[in-house]
């Protein structure tokens, strides 16, 4: 089993900043793949960023591409989202994730919400104009 907890949302005006943290216990991590998908009212579940435990590959969704940074502490098992330059349409439920299976996270399963087994229970981010 795994758990996935989130925090560190709030409210920010655009052109503000806020870093999400994912603390992940229960399994090795090592081989897992980690997730932040993003939901806003109304809206499916998108992808956001992926990283791998094992090795130093990442992937961003186009609209986040140069302003959101994903990284990942190890000994921790923690996972970050680092959100710079944030835009009234980010506005959403953050939400962290892991997939027990090893995929390219430059694939297409990689954005996948069925890709991933576990999921947190959301961080909230709210960007005004």
């Amino acid at each position: 089993q795994v758990q996935l907890v989130e925090s560190g949302g709030g409210s920010v005006q655009a052109g503000g900043s806020l870093r999400l943290s994912c603390a992940a216990s229960g399994r090795a991590f090592s081989a897992y793949g980690m997730g932040w998908f993003r939901q806003a009212p109304g809206k499916e579940r998108e992808f956001v960023a992926r990283l791998n435990w094992s090795i130093d590959n990442m992937h961003y969704a186009d609209s986040v591409k140069g302003r959101f940074t994903m990284s990942r502490d190890n000994l921790k098992n923690m996972v970050y989202l680092q959100m710079n330059n944030l835009k009234p349409e980010d506005t959403a439920v953050y939400y962290c994730a892991a997939d027990t299976a090893f995929v390219d996270p430059n694939s297409k399963a990689a954005t996948m919400p069925v890709q991933y087994e576990y999921w947190g229970q959301g961080t909230q981010a709210t960007v005004s104009s």
